[in-house]
């Protein structure tokens, strides 16, 4: 008993071609999506610590107004 011959059609050849390629860009955006959540948390890190420079000058400012309205009243 012969076998029969399935043939390839030219649409599951293209078919087949634009899966590569899709799964290539997926896994392109998938790192590249990766890499912006890496840099999303470094520029929250460096938010945080500049609110906490700028609260900190603001306290500073704060006591050097209350020791200079505390002298010059006394």
């Amino acid at each position: 008993m012969k076998r029969k011959k399935t043939a390839i059609s030219a649409t599951s050849i293209r078919l087949s071609t634009h899966e590569k390629i899709c799964a290539e860009r997926m896994s392109t955006l998938i790192k590249t999506i990766d890499e912006l959540r890496v840099d999303v948390k470094d520029l929250r890190a460096d938010m945080n610590k500049g609110k906490g420079v700028i609260y900190f000058i603001i306290f500073l400012g704060g006591v050097a107004t209350a020791i200079g309205s505390f002298f010059q009243f006394r």
